[in-house]
């Protein structure tokens, strides 16, 4: 028998851990926004493997977004596909950043950080907003 509050629950539940990991990437990103800043203005090889480490931690935080935007999509059949999120740092932009160390791969390291969060801050508005329909 179908229980619609039931089948409501799961899906706010759903949407609450996508919500949470899509959160994480964000402060990921942020954090690796800030130490790529740092980087483009002559901060050193710590400051490139501490902003690296951080996107790391972001690319771990979408892939888990995606999962759980995949359980809160089949929880809400009905409601609008959410896909788009990526995160692509190419191998060849973190070669150049850690080898060439120059302020032009600094730049695209940084576009493409900044890509991402965009893409991340849509994500979580359109969850928000199908949380709150709920």
């Amino acid at each position: 028998m179908y229980n619609e509050e039931k089948e409501k629950r799961e899906a706010r539940l759903a949407g609450q851990r996508a919500l949470a990991s899509l959160q994480d990437a964000r402060n990921y990103l942020r954090s690796a926004r800030n130490w790529g800043i740092i980087d483009l203005f002559g901060g050193g090889g710590l400051s490139g493997l501490l902003k690296h480490a951080k996107v790391r931690d972001a690319s771990r935080s979408l892939e888990q977004a995606k999962a759980d935007l995949q359980v809160f999509q089949r929880e809400l059949r009905d409601v609008q596909s959410i896909d788009g999120l990526r995160i692509e740092i190419g191998d060849f932009l973190t070669f150049a950043d850690f080898f060439f160390d120059g302020f032009v791969a600094d730049y695209l390291v940084q576009s493409k950080i900044r890509n991402a969060q965009e893409q991340v801050d849509r994500a979580i508005d359109m969850v928000s907003n199908i949380l709150q329909s709920l």
